[in-house]
Formats: C-alpha cells, structure tokens, sequence
C-alpha cells in the first residue's frame, strides 16, 4: 500500500530535472566559496611580491622597521610605535568591552524574564553586530572626542573599538551560555546553590571557552579596523603612545597614512605593515582555537 502511494506522489516530478538543479545549486556555492578564497590568495600574492620588493630592491631593513617610529622621511621611518599602539588599545580594548559585555550577556540569558522587551534588545544587539565600524567611530567622534573633549587619544579610540567588539561578545557569550545543557544548572540546584553560585560555578566555567573564542575572535577584528580611528583622529604621529591619554597612531591608520603616499617606498613600507598584522590577527584566531581546543570539555 506504502509503495503504491509513494508511487503516484512521485509520477509528476521529473527526477532528472531536479538532480541537474541539485547539481547546478552545488556549482553555485562552490562557486561563490571559491571566488572568496581565489580573492584572498591574490590579496596575499600580491601583500607577499610588494613585501619581497621592499626588502630586496629597496633594502627595507626588518631590525629598522621594527625598532624606528613613523617618519616623515621614508628611510627613517618604523612600525614600533604603531605596534606598541596596537597592543595598548588591545588590552584597553578588552578591559572596556569584556566584562560589561559578559555581565550583559549574563543578565539577558539567566535573570531577564522572557518578555517583548527582552527579545526587542537581543533582537538589537544582533544588528548592533553588523553597523558598520564607521557609525562607531562617528558616535566616539561626537560623543568623546568633541563631547566631553577627549580629544584623538588612545583611550577615545579604544572605546570606539570597544563598542564595536561589545555586541559580538554579547551574542557569543549567550550562544555560550545556552550551550550549557539545563541539566548542569539542575544538578547545581539538588545540591543547594543559590542561581548565583550555580553560574558562578558552575556555567561560567563550562560556558568560558566560548566566551574567550569570541572575545579573541572579536579583538581580532578590532585590531584591523581602521575607520573608527581614522574618525577620533588617530592620524600620522611620531610619536609612541604610553598611556590612554597620548596621541597614537596605530598599525591599520599607520599602513593607511603609507599607502596614501605617492612614494614606491612607502607602498612597500605599507606592505611590510599588512604583513605584521595579518600575523598578528593570524596569532589572535590561533590563540582563540587553542583555548577552545584545550578547555572545551564534554558535558
């Protein structure tokens, strides 16, 4: 009775025609993946020939680079400085957005009530991911920089970035959080945990790994954004920023301010600097598999 029914629901579909279009589909992706990768290999092909013609024809000295600020005059300038920048606004950065968007992403998943505004805010923080990173450095411009007269320091572009990152670590802290099976937070409840003890010891723990991946992976991002800080006016400077209150330059507006310059000199200066970053971001996504690898456990 079974076969026969499957038989006449099946009469009507050509099943040549839909494996061409399963096939066709397929191509198309394939496709679409492909063009992704083939764009970002001739990225780099072409990163790697700038970065081989500085150090062979031009004689750009790696132990200069590394140890000389930016200048005005080619052969005098560096990258140490808008490294150094770099790491400050990092860590900043990460001292800025990590906890309050931790301690977001606690309240909305475990103590706020189900209700519309809830979802209206979750719903918000999902698009807040996607602005673009210029609204950011627009709203610092406005609100830190000329508001409360910050003016282009380290620390105005550091917030800038840190609500840029803030909505990414708050959506991965709750897809880390719900990963967390009920039973976990069951089990700590038996025992005489108070809500708070059950997260603190409990969820945290287990949730952690996915936090840090996101955390990691959203600083990665950060560190190679460079219009929010081309907005707080993080321009050519030669000077190294030491604290959250100095002028800064750091490696995204620095490698900006060398491909604008006319010299073929500072073109391959400008890639030796996208070949730092790319390391450094290459390293921030190691660092993130590393400890997601090495603290995610089975629950």
């Amino acid at each position: 009775m079974s076969t026969d029914t499957d038989g006449k629901l099946f009469t009507d579909i050509d099943l040549g025609w839909e494996h061409r279009k399963n096939r066709i589909f397929l191509a198309v992706i394939f496709a679409a993946s492909m063009f992704g990768v083939v764009m970002l290999a001739l990225l780099l092909l072409d990163v790697i020939t700038d970065l081989y013609t500085g150090l062979t024809e031009y004689n750009i000295s790696l132990v200069e680079f590394f140890t000389r600020d930016g200048s005005r005059r080619e052969e005098l300038s560096g990258f140490r400085g808008a490294i150094i920048a770099s790491i400050m606004l990092m860590i900043i950065t990460a001292v800025l957005s990590f906890f309050v968007g931790v301690g977001s992403a606690i309240y909305l998943e475990e103590y706020a009530p189900d209700t519309r505004t809830t979802r209206l805010i979750e719903a918000n923080l999902a698009n807040l991911a996607g602005v673009p990173s210029i609204v950011y450095g627009l709203l610092a411009l406005a609100a830190f920089v000329n508001g409360i007269g910050l003016g282009p320091v380290l620390l105005a572009g550091s917030i800038a970035l840190a609500l840029l990152v803030m909505p990414i670590i708050i959506v991965s802290t709750q897809e880390a959080l719900r990963a967390v099976p009920d039973g976990v937070r069951n089990g700590s409840y038996a025992t005489g945990a108070t809500k708070w003890q059950t997260i603190r010891e409990v969820v945290l723990p287990a949730a952690m790994p996915g936090i840090m991946t996101g955390t990691i992976l959203a600083l990665a991002r950060a560190i190679g954004e460079t219009a929010p800080l081309i907005m707080v006016g993080a321009l050519f400077t030669n000077r190294i920023a030491w604290g959250p209150f100095d002028r800064f330059s750091a490696m995204p507006t620095q490698i900006y301010n060398w491909a604008a310059e006319p010299s073929q000199h500072f073109i391959h200066l400008a890639a030796t600097g996208i070949a730092v970053l790319l390391v450094f971001m290459f390293a921030m996504n190691g660092i993130a598999i590393y400890l997601r690898n090495k603290y995610e456990t089975e629950l």
